[in-house]
Order: structure tokens, then sequence, then C-alpha cells
């Protein structure tokens, strides 16, 4: 086509229609050359359309959040709390410091964002303070945790030993079910003149002799808090978690501000015994032993639990059935507990009173029936130890009882919101253990329950028989337990790995069993006891807690009473904790959203691998999961350890119910003295394995051998160079950098403890 004003088309000018083409006209119709800059400069227009587009989609997306926000009728109050620890937990999830310093970083500049650019647009509002609040919230949760962990955190010592010490008793445990005590001791490092803090088992047949120049008399009775004692002992540094999954006690010693754990060796010397001993732990011991001599066997046991918070009497059978059935938060001191000694005192202070019609007259009794009950239920935290869970209860019924004196709803979501942030203020590592989890789980749970029209509805005030009222409220209490154990499902399994399927049937049983009778008569015992007239409430306690035991050992020994699940990965218990949280917390049918993610999250759980092969931090524990002909699931185990604890985690991780069958007993494997072998097939292969029994020296030449005819060999030594399998060698120096091992052959996938450990203070590479 010929250049306007007869010019020339220009060689590299680009081409672009001057309008529409006409019907069965040549594409090229009514193109022109455009120099290059104008051509650059229809590019950049195009680009600012583009622009203009995404700035219309993000103000649409603004606008329609804003107006989402504005219409929304649910409380702020329990989702600040919510972003709160969602910052304290996203710090165990960062590796390093300056991963946390970033975090926080973008999150004040987010707020700052929000603040700027919304600063003076009103129809912005409920976003920007949205943004502003949650960003401020979530960078202040990572700031408390790390703080926290800096102040209290104490190095572990860098191996084991066995020293002599001399040290001040900070704290007593009694623990008769395993004849022993355990002391916490303040002692004083030889070498770096530093105070650390260690924890020590002491036998019950422990000698204990006075310092020749104290001439007080021996007994184990006088270490008490306060007292001086020298011992010989062997401590360890707190143990990182056996296997990925596992207990992580070396994470808890590090908040406790322990460095060290182990056992009394030979006698124990008091040097000084307490000058004052504590009031409370007397009390505490004292009221113990007080109802195990009222109560005989087990219910003793249980009802010197309830009265002082002193568990370590409990028979270990009667605990594992509690646990099986599903009633093991009966024994720790918590909400239940003390909610029912608050409501105890709360209910008659103020019948009391009321009987008296000249203070009834002048005096607002709700209020001081309110100072009884926190009274009440502050001497009992304290009388019961004091623990973190106890601490935490008291704490939501102090809310609960200031919110019944002014008059306003007790039971609210805002209430558990105030009572969470309270504790996370104080203790936030408490937010990643299953106690703080499980606690407030239940409680948002009965109110999210509670709260819901329908059951609101159900339980309306009407005109009804005293049998109808009676299968109503069993109605609603069957329903709230069962609603509780489907919300704690998920926290139990990621924990413990198993869970009791049918808790919610003897929770209906058990908990009006024990709030209603067996603590209330506890209480008369105690106070009759003061006349000598006690007896006939023990006996009623005695028979009321054997048939506590009853349901327990009834219940676990049900076919398919426990299940038992692999590790779930942090996706699957995120996904179940976000669709938790959005049921309990949102209103009306947008809560129905919050089904979604729990039942990916149930698929997720259900597609879950169990390990094939479980190799312990130390590499002398090591367990193969194999399927039997009949179906069944079996787990070989290298070595018969003598250590409940390594056996239980090895059957939890592998979900095996029945015990372990040593290696060397199994057909397909071979084994000598020093070596065992078998081959696995998974993922359509072989798979040869090569493991250590003990760390007796063999001939190099045969080592490396044998080594290069296996995919993976486990030791808990360390192997030469010369031993190069085909895939893996988990010896000593690779375990102790990389911790236990959880491996699925079939996708050739290694999960490892130190995959989440990262720069945390309580985990040192190669201290195990």
């Amino acid at each position: 086509m010929p250049a306007l004003g007869g010019s020339e088309p220009m060689a590299d000018a680009p081409i672009i229609p001057m309008g529409d083409k006409p019907a069965g006209e040549d594409a090229a119709w009514g193109e022109i050359p455009v120099p290059p800059r104008k051509a650059f400069a229809g590019l950049w227009q195009r680009d600012a359309g583009l622009s203009s587009i995404w700035n219309a989609i993000g103000v649409a997306f603004a606008d329609r959040t804003e107006r989402f926000l504005a219409e929304a009728g649910f409380d702020r109050a329990p989702w600040l709390a919510v972003i709160f620890a969602s910052g304290i937990l996203f710090w165990f999830y960062l590796k390093s410091p300056w991963q946390w310093a970033s975090v926080i970083g973008f999150s004040m500049l987010l707020a700052l964002f929000a603040f700027a650019v919304w600063r003076d647009k009103l129809e912005r509002d409920h976003l920007r303070g949205a943004i502003i609040a949650c960003a401020l919230l979530f960078a202040a949760g990572i700031s408390v945790i790390w703080i926290r962990s800096e102040f209290v955190g104490a190095s572990a010592i860098e191996r084991p030993t066995v020293e002599r010490v001399q040290g001040y008793i900070l704290a007593r445990e009694d623990q008769p079910a395993q004849d022993r005590i355990r002391l916490t001791m303040a002692i004083r490092d030889a070498e770096s003149g530093e105070s650390r803090k260690i924890r020590v088992n002491v036998p019950l047949a422990t000698e204990v002799e006075t310092a020749a120049e104290t001439g007080f008399a021996d007994g184990i009775g006088k270490l008490t808090e306060g007292a001086v004692v020298r011992m010989r002992v062997r401590l360890m540094p707190p143990a990182s978690p056996m296997l990925p999954g596992a207990y992580d006690f070396a994470r808890a010693a590090w908040f406790k501000g322990l460095a060290a754990s182990g056992s009394v060796i030979g006698r124990v010397e008091l040097v000084m015994p307490a000058e004052t001993s504590g009031v409370v732990a007397r009390t505490q011991r004292a009221l113990s032993a007080h109802v195990r001599t009222r109560v005989d066997g087990s219910a003793g046991d249980i009802a010197a639990a309830f009265a002082s918070g002193d568990r370590g009497a409990i028979d270990a059978t009667d605990r594992a059935a509690m646990r099986d059935a599903g009633l093991t938060h009966l024994l720790a001191i918590s909400g239940l507990h003390v909610s029912a000694v608050i409501g105890a005192a709360y209910f008659l202070a103020l019948k009391l009173m009321a009987l008296l019609p000249s203070l009834a007259l002048r005096v607002r009794l709700p209020v001081i029936a309110a100072g009884v009950g926190a009274l009440a239920g502050i001497g009992y935290t304290l009388l019961t130890g004091a623990q973190v869970p106890t601490v935490r209860a008291c704490a939501a019924a102090m809310l609960v009882l200031i919110a019944l004196a002014s008059g306003r709803d007790a039971l609210s979501l805002r209430m558990v919101a105030v009572a969470a942030i309270f504790v996370l203020l104080l203790w936030p590592e408490s937010v990643i253990g299953p106690s703080f989890q499980m606690s407030f789980s239940a409680v948002l749970a009965i109110v999210a329950l509670h709260s819901s029209k329908p059951v609101q509805a159900f339980l309306a005030p009407r005109e009804e028989s005293v049998l109808a009222r009676l299968g109503r409220g069993t109605a609603i209490l069957f329903l709230t337990g069962l609603v509780i154990e489907i919300a704690l499902m998920p926290i139990v399994l990621f924990h413990f790995h198993r869970a009791g399927l049918y808790g919610a049937f003897a929770n209906v049983l058990a908990i009006p069993l024990v709030t209603f009778i067996s603590m209330p008569l506890i209480a008369l015992g105690l106070a009759f006891d003061t006349v000598g007239m006690g007896a006939p409430f023990w006996w009623l306690t005695e028979k009321s807690l054997d048939f506590l035991l009853a349901i327990a050992h009834f219940t676990s020994a049900q076919p398919g009473a426990v299940k038992l699940m692999p590790q779930m990965s942090g996706v699957t218990i995120a996904l179940f904790t976000t669709g938790g949280l959005w049921l309990a917390l949102w209103t009306g049918k947008a809560r129905l959203l919050g089904f979604i993610p729990a039942s990916i999250a149930t698929l997720m759980l259900l597609a879950t691998p169990i390990p094939d092969l479980l190799i312990g931090r130390d590499g002398r524990h090591v367990g193969l999961t194999l399927n039997s002909p009949d179906g069944s699931r079996n787990l070989l185990s290298l070595r018969d350890s003598r250590s409940s604890y390594s056996r239980d985690n090895l059957l939890e991780l592998a979900s095996v119910t029945s015990e372990p069958i040593p290696l060397a007993d199994w057909d397909g494997a071979r084994c000598s003295p020093e070596f065992c072998t078998i081959v696995l097939k998974r993922g359509g292969r072989d798979w040869s394995l090569l493991l250590a029994r003990n760390r007796e020296l063999i001939e190099e030449r045969a080592l490396a051998a044998a080594c290069e005819r296996a995919d993976i060999v486990v030791a808990d030594r360390y192997l030469p160079r010369s031993c190069s399998p085909l895939w893996l060698k988990a010896d000593r120096g690779f375990l102790e950098q990389s911790g236990g091992l959880a491996i699925n052959l079939e996708d050739k996938t290694i999960t490892s403890v130190g995959d989440s450990q990262g720069a945390h203070g309580w985990w040192i590479a190669g201290r195990d």
C-alpha cells in the first residue's frame, strides 16, 4: 500500500489498524506505518489500561470486603485472639531470627500502609481497622513468644554426665505410683559458676542422711521446698522428640528453664532443712494423704487428685483406661473442677444470704456471691498446685463472675477470647501444647453450640412434665459431649496419635457423676471430718469413684474403642483448626463454610500414609511396619526395649495396637549377633535394609561389602566412609543432625525431627 503523502514505509515501523476492516477486504486495509516513539506511547497507554483494570478489580474487592465486614454480625474480639495466637504459632513454625524479624517488620508495614492509604476514606473504615488490628496483633504474637523464649529459656548441658551437686529444692512432686518423688532444684555450675535448674527423680527407698553439723532427723519427708541437699546424680540433656510427631521434652524444658534431668545415685544428704516449708505445698500433701487414708484403693487415688491435684498415686492401668475412654480430662484439675468449686460456692453464698432479708434488701447479692466464688476458686487453684491449666481455668472463671456481678452475659465468646489473651500474654508457649488447645476448643464448642438458635429454641422454657424436662436435659448433655469429642478429636490425634471413639458416651455419665456427686461428696467429707462425722460421705465417694473407674474400664475394653493414626501433617491440623474456628466464631449461614476445610482435612487425614520405617533419634530403636496375610498390621522392633516410652512411641506412630514383634523372630529377617537384614517390597521394588543390633566392631571390608548391597543402613554408632549404601546411611553422625526419622518407601520421602526445629534455642544438633 502506498504511503500517505508519497513517502515510503519505514522499515522497522509497526503497523496498526486505523479502523474496522470492511467485509471482504484484505487484513492490511487501513494500516499505516507508525513511528517507533508513537508506537511505544501506544504500548504505554495499553499498559496503563491494564493497570486501570487491576486497580478497578482491587477497588471492587476492597469495597466488597468492606461491605462484608460492615454487614457481618460477628464478634471481633474472638478473631483478634485467634490472630494473636496465630502469631505465636507462626514463631514456632518459622526457623530463624531473621524470619521472625522480617515477619514483624512486614506486619508493621502492612498496618502503616492501611493507615496511610485509607486514612481519610471513611467508607473503608472496617477494612482499614481490620488490617491494622490483625497486622499489629500478629506481630505482637511473634514478639511476645520471642521475648518469652529469650528470658526464660535455659541452655541444656552439652552431654550426659555424672556429678555431685548441692542445690536448693524449688519444688517437690510426689509420684508414689512410680515409687519416687521428683525434685526440681537450683544448683550452681562448678565450671562457670552460673545457676541452673535441674529435675531429679529420687526413689522412695533412697536413704536420706543428715549432715553432722545440723543434727536433724533423716527421712524422705524432709526433702521439701526450701531445703538444701547434696547428692550424686546422673544428668541428661532434655531429650528431643524420639520420632517426628513425638513429645518434645526439650522444648518443654526450655520454657521451664530446665537445663538437665536425671536421677539420684546412692544416698541423699540433707545439708539444711527447709526453714519455713511452703504452706500451700505442705497443705496440699497433707490433704492428699488424708484423703487416701479415708478412701481405699484406686478410688482414693482419684479422690486425692480431685481434692489436691496430686495425680502421682494413680495406677498406670487406671490412667490408661481413663485415657482410652476419653476421660483423662477428669484427672487434670482444669475448667470442670474449678467451675464446680466456684459454682458451688457462688450458689451456696447466694442462697444463704437470701435467707437474711436485712442483707438481701441492702446489697446486691450476686456481687457478694461472686466474691465468695472468686475466693473459693483462687484458693482451690493454689491448693491444687496452680498449674497452667488450672490458672487458665481460674482466670476464665473470674471473668464469668465479673459478668454475673455486673449483669452481663456470662457465657460468651468474648469472655473466652479475653481469657485466652490473658493466658497467652503470661504463657505464650502454651498455645502449642495440647492442654491449652483442648481446653479452649471444648469451651468454644460449648459456647458456640449453646448460642446457636436451634439449641436455644430446644432449651427454651416451656410447660412440660419433669420426665420430659429430664429427657431434654439428657439429650442436650449427650449432644454437648458429642460436639466436644468431635472438636477435640483432631487435636488428640495430632498430639497423641490415638483417640477414644466412645468418649462421648462415657462423658455423658462421667461428667455429671464427677461434677454433681463425687466432688460435692469430697467437699462434704472434708467438712464433716472436722467434727469426726465424715465417714458416710467418704463411703459414698468411694462408691461413686469406683463407678467412674468401672465406666472407664468398660468403655476402653470395647472392640475398636481406641483409634490410632499416624502423625498428621501441619497442613491437615491447620485446616481442621480453620474449619473449627469458622464454625464456632462465625454467624449465620456463612458459618457452614467451615465444613469445607474440615472436610478436606478429614480426607487428608484418612489418606495419611503410615511410615514403613521408624528410626529413633539414637539409632537404637527401629520399627518396621508390615501387613500380615490376615490383613492386620504388625510392628517389627529391632530391639526388645525395656523402655515403655520407646515402645509406645513406635506403636503409636505406626498405628499398631498389638505388641511389637522382635525382628529376629520374623521369618523374613536374617540376623547375626551384629546385624539384621530384611527386604521390604514397597513402591514396586525391593528395599534391602541392614540394621545394626549392637556396637560390636566388625571387619571393615565385610561391613563395606554389606553396605554396598543394602539400600538403607541404620546404626547407633559412627560408620566408616567405606560403608556406602545405595540410598540412606542413618548412622549416629547422621541422626545427631537430623533427629529421629519417619520414612515412607512408597514415595521415597524422609521426615526428620530436625525439619521442624530450626534455630530455636531448645534444638542443638548433635547434643543427643
